[in-house]
């Protein structure tokens, strides 16, 4: 598969009334997709999905470290999310939690799976939000688009550093 081939190809669902589950695959091996989405310079690469600049990505990469990643929009505003890291298992598994600053009560824990199969790897991000008000917000945030086109930005970057 050429670069690129997988664009806009996550598949969002909603197993329960609190829950949003993201998977997308990836053109590349797993231990490169984890390094795209834990190491800032990366994380700066992919993460703005082509709407601005990535000015912050802190990550502290252990089991009660922080993170908070910043991006200034092509219409000039912030966007910015943080949290706490909750479980580690490296170029497989990372549980934080993540709190969109604009909207702080509407928190959630957030679970990343990474799975490879003959180089391709799996991502699957399962968000739980407290209740399905704060799940339903998240979706009619606009969250997929944006989604989409950073996915689509963390293949490249990962194919990159093959």
């Amino acid at each position: 598969m050429t670069a690129g081939a997988r664009s806009g190809t996550a598949v969002v669902t909603l197993p329960t009334n609190t829950q949003i589950l993201i998977t997308r695959a990836f053109d590349a091996p797993k231990h490169l997709v984890y390094r795209a989405w834990t190491t800032p310079e990366l994380i700066k690469r992919w993460w703005s999905a082509k709407r601005g600049t990535v000015t912050t990505a802190d990550v502290d990469l252990r089991v009660g470290g922080k993170w908070r990643w910043v991006m200034k929009t092509d219409r000039g505003f912030d966007v910015a999310f943080h949290g706490e890291y909750r479980e580690l298992v490296p170029n497989e598994r990372i549980v934080h939690t993540e709190i969109f600053e604009d909207a702080p009560e509407a928190g959630a824990v957030v679970t990343l799976s990474f799975t490879e199969t003959n180089g391709i790897t799996t991502v699957t991000l399962l968000v739980e939000h407290a209740n399905e008000a704060d799940r339903d917000m998240h979706i009619r945030s606009g969250m997929e688009a944006g989604m989409q086109d950073a996915m689509d930005l963390l293949e490249e970057v990962a194919i990159s550093l093959m």
